[in-house]
């Protein structure tokens, strides 16, 4: 450790789901971090993206599990160094579903399950990649209310609010948005008819917990978005270099624990860390410039 770091680490983690859960499910990770580093570490779920910056521009987090626009948020507006990136099922990238409850007006072909009983259309079951089925997304109408996650999540807002520009649909006056404050509450949202159309990471419906969602056959996936890089990892950028070595190498090695494994998959659902590709992110300040993101 260098003579200026800090005494105590607090890792910050953004929410993808209720604050509570992703606590309990993070614990394990945080217990690890301790003893690896030989640091005490504390976990927190701040309130959204643009808390857990704020935290680390003040010196309040020292490790930020942030999504894609937020780890650009970090590196911006905190002077954060981004570490690792989530890897899923193989991959660094992900994409925006686009779900809906009204299948008759947005699939153009019949809906059709996965092994696990999902529904899909539009070819959406077969594609691994995005964008797909975007000739569906042209077909919301003006005042249609359309559940987002919040305003500085990448594919619960950001890149579906780049489709909708670009199927010359004004994203703020030609919906009615609704922020869901969570992928799974996006995905509650249209199961329980309170939006015809919303958006998630893909597949968010299966986070949900027992009771969230009477019957997932109310929700079709029916398009995605282009790819988009993975979250991931970043520190702060006045930690000494020998402390974020030892940070990152530490999350690899709880990666390949069974017990890093369980807890990584419960948090985030995360299969592996891989070292960050920086240059992957500048589709996210592009996207998030087009629709006239300030940060």
């Amino acid at each position: 450790m260098g003579a200026g770091d800090p005494t105590e680490l607090v890792l910050g983690l953004v929410p993808s789901r209720e604050a509570d859960v992703l606590v309990e499910n993070a614990e394990p990770l945080v217990a690890f971090l301790s003893e690896a580093l030989g640091i005490p570490v504390q976990g927190f779920v701040p309130q959204n993206y643009p808390g857990l910056v704020a935290a680390m521009a003040t010196g309040q987090a020292h490790i930020g599990a942030f999504g894609p626009f937020g780890l650009v948020q970090a590196v911006d507006e905190a002077g954060a160094e981004i570490v690792l990136q989530s890897g899923r099922d193989g991959s660094v990238t992900y994409h925006t579903q686009w779900m809906t409850n009204d299948p008759d007006t947005y699939c153009l072909d019949e809906p059709v399950a996965n092994e696990d009983g999902l529904l899909f259309c539009n070819g959406t079951l077969e594609a691994e990649e995005g964008p797909i089925g975007e000739e569906a997304i042209a077909l919301i109408e003006d005042g249609t209310t359309v559940s987002f996650v919040s305003e500085t999540s990448a594919s619960g807002y950001i890149f579906p609010a780049v489709q909708l520009v670009d199927a010359e649909i004004d994203h703020i006056d030609g919906i009615d948005p609704l922020f869901a404050d969570g992928h799974d509450n996006s995905v509650i949202a249209v199961c329980n008819g309170v939006a015809p159309v919303g958006v998630s990471f893909n597949d968010a419906r299966t986070i949900l917990k027992e009771g969230d969602c009477d019957d997932l056959d109310q929700v079709v996936v029916f398009a995605y978005s282009v790819e988009i890089p993975n979250d991931g990892i970043a520190v702060a950028g006045d930690l000494s270099d020998d402390l974020k070595e030892r940070i990152t190498q530490a999350f690899l090695d709880y990666a390949d624990t069974e017990e890093g494994q369980a807890t990584l998959d419960a948090v985030y659902e995360i299969d592996a860390f891989s070292p960050a590709d920086l240059d992957a992110f500048d589709v996210v300040r592009e996207a998030a410039e087009k629709v006239g993101g300030s940060d």
